[in-house]
């Protein structure tokens, strides 16, 4: 099957969390969460912001990111403001692992020094902290789908009431 998985290690802010449910679920990508969490899954916030769409999650979770790691063999990119390779000159392999940590902290850093090939940024001014984690999900989750052709994901829109003409 085609598909990229998203992964966050010990999300802090519920909204947040939501909001990336809601945009692995319009895309396909499979949500992978690790504890400790700084939230609850039944949070009000955290189903306000992807309540249409829950239901339609693949969602997993995990206890630490050894016991991910256990379980999910693959290509793991880990997004953080240290990184060395742009996002958009990084090749996503179908079934890769994007990698976020906490919203206050990012990844720990030992994770990433055992993986300096595979630490990945997104270029941002850098007297700044750096982009919301949901923004930066669907920044890279969408540079990977249009690598891999939107794998499953409808490429045409349509009108409600009209239809388009044919070129």
């Amino acid at each position: 099957m085609h598909q990229l998985n998203i992964v966050l290690v010990e999300p802090q802010i519920p909204q947040n969390t939501g909001n990336i449910a809601r945009t692995c679920a319009v895309t396909g990508a499979r949500l992978h969460l690790i504890r400790p969490m700084g939230f609850t899954v039944t949070d009000k916030h955290l189903k306000r912001a992807g309540l249409d769409y829950w239901d339609k999650l693949d969602i997993t979770y995990y206890d630490s990111f050894a016991e991910f790691s256990a379980r999910n063999p693959g290509a793991y990119f880990f997004f953080t403001t240290k990184g060395r390779k742009i996002h958009s000159d990084a090749v996503y392999p179908n079934n890769a692992y994007l990698i976020f940590g906490r919203e206050d902290q990012g990844l720990p850093e030992d994770l990433l020094f055992a993986h300096p090939e595979e630490c990945v940024r997104i270029p941002m001014r850098n007297e700044l902290r750096s982009l919301n984690l949901s923004n930066s999900v669907a920044i890279v989750l969408y540079e990977a789908l249009r690598q891999n052709s939107f794998l499953e994901a409808e490429r045409d829109g349509q009108l409600h009431r009209l239809h388009w003409h044919n070129k």
